[in-house]
């Protein structure tokens, strides 16, 4: 199995951009990405939160993390009108991004 990431730093940050809209993101997580906030703004040359970088840097429009709120909260109600599972969050991120922002 290839490792999601390997080459691909800022794949991580955009993965955990749309775990953090849907309220998914773990702690040691989002600690992780805060703490090294300072890097990001050196390596991707933009100022702000690790959030305000990526959204930066995808040129979002105000509002994006809402919608993605969104299309998580909509997904959610499929799967249980189906009485499926309770869908996978990161599932949903990894689709999510491999979707819109092809990599």
């Amino acid at each position: 199995m290839s490792d999601r990431y390997e080459g691909k730093p800022f794949l991580r940050l955009l993965d955990s951009y749309v775990l953090s809209a849907i309220g998914a993101l773990d702690q040691a997580n989002e600690d992780w990405l805060t703490a090294a906030e300072p890097h990001f703004r050196h390596i991707f040359g933009e100022a702000g939160s690790w959030r305000e970088i990526v959204a930066a840097r995808m040129q979002f429009p105000a509002g994006m993390e809402a919608a993605i709120a969104e299309v998580w909260e909509m997904g959610r109600a499929n799967f249980a009108q189906q009485a499926l599972d309770e869908p996978d969050p990161v599932q949903f991120a990894y689709t999510f991004v491999d979707t819109n922002f092809p990599h």
